[in-house]
């Protein structure tokens, strides 16, 4: 009997075309499409039925049963209030992350298990192997192993990633040659299974915002936010401020959360904007810690998606971990994850939740 696998299919062509790739190696196949939010966008645009429409009709094409499951009471209890709640911290979450871990491989993965599937599959670019490990997918440009680094390795021995090594060009002509109607398809982004909003207009929906004042480093009233909530470190867009002074464009530097500022500075290279020293919590590791209490790890790090790796040196301190980055960063951001990799491997990470050396750091950044 051929062993089964659960593709979870959002109706791309990544995933789609995962779905195919499985079903013409012979393996037992079966699509399930997860709905995991129940409103439409700010135009009356229910995105979810127009990609369950896209699932049904590549699983008709390739021959393959298909369900739909709804995870939305998860999603909600276990990463937008999450969300919700780091917004109101002042912090800028990536949901991305904990949606991984908690939907896709864990409510996604236990569903798929009720079916009676061997493992799960989903399109996502990342590797593995049959040790569990999480390597880079293949394609620099569309590697997701940062958004997968709270998947531990018990799940990942249950997961395939078939276009892990493709790149995305080999993946739409893949899906072109074998007349799938998302082969063009335009990729998915903005919150996770959210989609593309305008941010400030959702975000206010949940939050009530609170204005205030715009200060720079020397305590100067430059300008007024619409509330902290709407900003992130290093951010210049948006914030209304003319290039008085210097005449250099306006950066957010930091957050006043006691007296609801919005901490900004000119020029982009500005010293406020740079450190080399962070602490992050909620570790992470995929396998084993590669450390144990008061050890160190050289590797890299990645403090945000697509940025290159930067070499750091993590100490872990109990149930955190000190990342001295070796050269000074920019804009490292409160909320956000810091990602570990050696080589192709992705170890772990963390969530940098304090910055302890802003405006000491060198600008030299390389």
């Amino acid at each position: 009997m051929a062993e089964r696998i659960v593709v979870g299919m959002s109706g791309g062509v990544d995933s789609s075309v995962a779905a195919l790739m499985l079903k013409e190696q012979g393996y037992d196949v079966i699509g399930v499409f997860m709905k995991n939010w129940e409103e439409t966008d700010e135009n009356g645009v229910c995105s979810a039925e127009e990609d369950w429409a896209d699932v049904r009709s590549v699983c008709d094409l390739i021959g393959i049963p298909y369900y739909a499951v709804n995870f939305s009471r998860e999603y909600w209890d276990r990463v937008f209030s999450y969300f919700l709640k780091e917004y109101q911290a002042g912090r800028t979450p990536n949901p991305d992350v904990l949606c991984n871990r908690e939907i896709k491989f864990k409510a996604f993965l236990d569903f798929a298990m009720q079916l009676g599937a061997d493992r799960m599959a989903t399109g996502h670019f990342v590797r593995t192997d049959g040790e569990g490990r999480l390597l880079r997918g293949v394609d620099p440009g569309k590697d997701q192993s940062y958004f997968l680094y709270m998947v531990h390795a018990q799940q990942l021995r249950k997961a395939v990633f078939p276009v892990g090594g493709m790149t995305k060009a080999e993946v739409r002509a893949y899906a072109e040659a074998h007349g799938l109607p998302v082969s063009h398809k335009k990729d998915s982004t903005g919150v996770c299974f959210i989609g593309e909003r305008n941010f400030k207009k959702f975000l206010s929906t949940y939050l009530p915002a609170q204005p205030g004042d715009m200060v720079s480093p020397e305590g100067k009233v430059v300008g007024h936010h619409d509330g902290l909530m709407y900003y992130t470190m290093g951010q210049r867009r948006g914030l209304g401020i003319g290039g008085c002074g210097t005449g250099e464009s306006w950066f957010v530097i930091g957050k006043d959360l006691a007296q609801n500022r919005l901490l900004v500075a000119q020029g982009e290279d500005h010293p406020a904007l740079y450190s080399t020293l962070s602490i992050g919590e909620d570790v992470t590791w995929v396998g084993d810690a590669p450390i144990r209490d008061g050890e160190t790890l050289e590797c890299t790090c990645k403090y945000r998606y697509r940025q290159a790796d930067q070499d750091v040196r993590v100490t872990l301190e109990g149930d955190r971990v000190r990342i001295q980055a070796l050269t000074p960063q920019r804009a490292v951001t409160l909320g956000q994850s810091a990602v570990f990799y050696k080589g192709e491997e992705c170890l772990g990470g963390c969530i940098v939740t304090s910055v302890l050396d802003a405006g000491k750091a060198k600008t030299n950044n390389n």
